[in-house]
């Protein structure tokens, strides 16, 4: 029997849309519609903590992943789910990013100011390493300290499940990192408020703080609402700034994993290949919707419905990844893993303090 496999995006970059792209509907379908059940029950999940508890406290990505690792526990899937599941967990996922670059506009960026801008530019760069590092101490393998260094110091979530397809991160590595990032995000919103008031920090210096370490923008309002609507203006534009990020982050992966390709650096040759040889074809889409978002030319009443889609196929995708999960692999990264991502957090949250301490008058 064939079974699903463990590389979420293969081993290198992409040279354009994979061949999984070519399956006929008919090999696709039962996976891809698995996955979009599980999707469905994760949303339906999310909604009811919602009316439960004020918020939904593990949103419908991380419920995906569980709900889809779960039903991998139970029941191993044969070779005619095998397809749809692989399509979901890479071609959907590379769509999705995609979507993600017409809900970022250039006027965000501008709108932070020039000290702002470099310093957010210089905390994902000190932080990327510093977490990096801390996971390679902890013994965790080279793929899994980039996802959390990356998740960490970027956007949480959907910075670890951008970077998984371009360094070929396994189903089981992306797992343990988007479990325990996710619930390490949910402490930082509860305990970023009250590390406000006992520092006595002003809205503003906040809302940089919140929007230099939480996660996921719905997280930085949840976080900077309690102590003011300006805190949360602030936050959200450093967020959206910090996950602007991503690009160039990935970007710099996909020529790394590129120049340590069979022949090292010199198989590039003296001249480098096109860039779409070197560069994942989504993140190509990516930059393109920014510009074209930046420049004014996709329609204002487009960009909901696309922000919308994109979320829906990443919990899409990571029901499907949840489907490739070895639990037990999971498990035993757990205390790893969990110190971590603490460690690398209170680094980004020590450097945050520091922009604010440097750029207050």
């Amino acid at each position: 029997m064939t079974v699903i496999s463990r590389d979420v995006g293969g081993t290198g970059p992409l040279h354009g849309p994979p061949s999984l792209a070519c399956r006929p509907l008919r090999d696709l379908a039962p996976g891809v519609a698995l996955c979009a059940v599980i999707a469905a029950a994760a949303f339906a999940l999310q909604a009811l903590e919602a009316q439960l508890l004020g918020r939904p406290w593990l949103e419908a990505l991380v419920l995906a992943i569980l709900m889809g690792t779960a039903v991998r526990t139970a029941w191993a899937p044969s070779f005619r789910w095998t397809p749809g599941i692989a399509f979901s967990a890479k071609i959907l996922l590379e769509l999705a990013i995609v979507l993600l670059g017409a809900t970022v506009s250039a006027s965000a960026i501008l709108g932070v100011g020039a000290g702002l801008l470099a310093a957010i530019i210089a905390v994902v760069c000190v932080a990327i390493p510093v977490s990096y590092g801390l996971g390679r101490l902890f013994g965790l393998p080279r793929r899994m300290a980039v996802l959390i260094a990356c998740g960490n110091s970027i956007c949480g979530n959907s910075a670890i499940a951008a970077v998984a397809p371009v360094i070929g991160a396994h189903s089981d590595d992306v797992a343990a990192s988007i479990a325990f990032t996710a619930v390490l995000g949910v402490a930082v919103v509860l305990g970023l408020p009250v590390m406000a008031v006992a520092l006595h920090m002003g809205p503003r210096g906040f809302g940089v703080v919140a929007g230099l370490t939480v996660y996921a923008v719905p997280q930085v309002l949840a976080a900077t609402a309690p102590i003011s609507s300006l805190s949360a203006q602030v936050g959200t534009v450093v967020k959206l700034v910090r996950v602007l990020m991503l690009g160039p982050v990935v970007l710099a992966l996909s020529l790394i994993m590129a120049s340590r390709a069979p022949g090292g650096p010199r198989a590039l040759g003296p001249r480098l290949p096109p860039l779409s040889h070197m560069v994942p074809w989504f993140i190509l889409g990516f930059l393109a919707l920014v510009a074209a978002r930046s420049a004014g030319l996709i329609p204002a009443l487009a960009l909901q419905p696309a922000g919308r889609l994109a979320t829906w196929l990443t919990i899409v995708s990571m029901a499907a990844l949840g489907l490739g999960v070895d639990v037990r692999v999971v498990t035993k990264a757990g205390p790893r893993v969990i110190a971590v991502v603490t460690l690398s957090l209170a680094a980004l949250t020590a450097l945050a303090l520091t922009v604010v301490w440097r750029l207050s008058p």
